[in-house]
């Protein structure tokens, strides 16, 4: 059954093919803003080597504490990804706090499942799951976004529970409790 893990390098080949799903389906490019892209265009070209790679998943874990370093404007995320037998499903970051562009854009929470394991229920799973890490940080309700012509992705924020507040600009924003969960 698949579960939310820490970054491990226990799934490496797998995270492989997943980033070459991801880059067939043109995530990565110029116009992609996210934490993933980031990760693609700063970490990808070195993943194929197991040692970078686990030098990676380091980075990923360490990126939850305080004192890490991070790009310019990032907070503090926990990168958790959802595996099952050693495969690699998706990622989910849990920021720490929301910025004022994190608010307008971003959200506290941010998940990404790998083209060939969507619409199977993975990021229903994956997000519900991830309330209670959400909750022991101290958020309560989190704010969840999705592009306002991201049907599939709208669903899975309403399946959890989330409540729509607005659109801003091309996002639509909804609210997601994590008391008992």
């Amino acid at each position: 059954m698949p579960q939310l893990v820490l970054p491990t390098t226990e799934v490496h080949t797998s995270f492989l093919e997943a980033v070459h799903e991801w880059r067939a389906e043109g995530r990565g490019g110029a116009a992609d803003n996210t934490t993933l892209a980031r990760d693609m265009e700063v970490y990808g070209r070195r993943w194929n080597d197991p040692a970078a790679f686990a030098a990676y998943v380091r980075r990923t874990i360490a990126d939850g504490h305080e004192a890490s370093p991070r790009p310019m404007g990032f907070v503090p995320s926990t990168v958790l990804w959802y595996v099952t037998d050693h495969t690699f499903i998706g990622r989910l970051s849990i920021r720490h706090r929301l910025t004022r562009r994190l608010l307008d854009w971003g959200g506290i929470i941010g998940y990404d499942v790998r083209p060939s394991a969507r619409r199977r229920g993975h990021a229903t799973a994956m997000l519900r799951a991830s309330l209670p890490y959400a909750h022991e940080l101290g958020h309560d309700p989190v704010l969840v976004t999705c592009d306002h012509d991201n049907v599939a992705s709208r669903k899975v924020i309403e399946a959890c529970g989330g409540v729509f507040e607005d659109q801003r600009a091309e996002k639509l924003r909804y609210w997601i409790a994590t008391s008992g969960t």
